[in-house]
């Protein structure tokens, strides 16, 4: 994760500053994250998939997918 946020933050326009949401998911919130100083992480509450919108995209793409492809996966 930590190589992930140097990546983010070099990428960052020069005088910008970046706002990472996140999931509360232990890799995302370790103690050993080192978080650079042009990026802010805001964490989502915890329990609350309906904010994040990467479980609405999974959500729809499970509606499309046929059962037997979703146990596999």
């Amino acid at each position: 994760m930590n190589q992930h946020l140097v990546e983010i933050a070099r990428n960052v326009a020069d005088g910008a500053h970046a706002i990472l949401i996140m999931d509360q998911a232990g890799w995302h919130m370790s103690n050993n994250l080192m978080v650079p100083e042009n990026i802010t992480i805001l964490p989502l509450p915890p329990k609350s998939p309906e904010l994040n919108p990467v479980e609405n995209i999974w959500q729809t793409v499970c509606s499309f997918a046929p059962i037997d492809a979703r146990v596999k996966a």
